[in-house]
């Protein structure tokens, strides 16, 4: 005995794409602009002019966008920024969060 099963519904997947996060770097009085410009250019791959609008951009306004990426991403670039900053004895804060 054979069992036939036909099954005419239509499984539709609504797949949206994934949350973007931002890394914010914020101002600080100790921090210099040159090690601030080394890690946007080393490790947020900015070339040195854009590197040196948001460095001027966390210094005018108190904090300035880095990057925007997928939380992993974001938070690794946040996590080796703030090593490169820690290791060059500055308390650079950088944040991530959703945008």
């Amino acid at each position: 005995m054979t069992t036939e099963f036909k099954n005419d519904e239509k499984v539709t997947t609504d797949l949206k794409p994934p949350r973007m996060w931002k890394v914010i770097f914020l101002n600080d009085d100790v921090t210099p602009m040159d090690l601030v410009i080394d890690i946007l250019t080393r490790v947020f791959k900015h070339d040195s002019t854009s590197a040196k609008n948001i460095t001027m951009e966390v210094h005018n306004n108190g904090s300035a966008v880095a990057g925007v990426y997928m939380y992993e991403i974001a938070e690794q670039k946040g996590l080796e920024a703030t090593s490169i900053a820690r290791s060059n004895g500055s308390p650079l804060c950088i944040q991530v969060e959703e945008e």
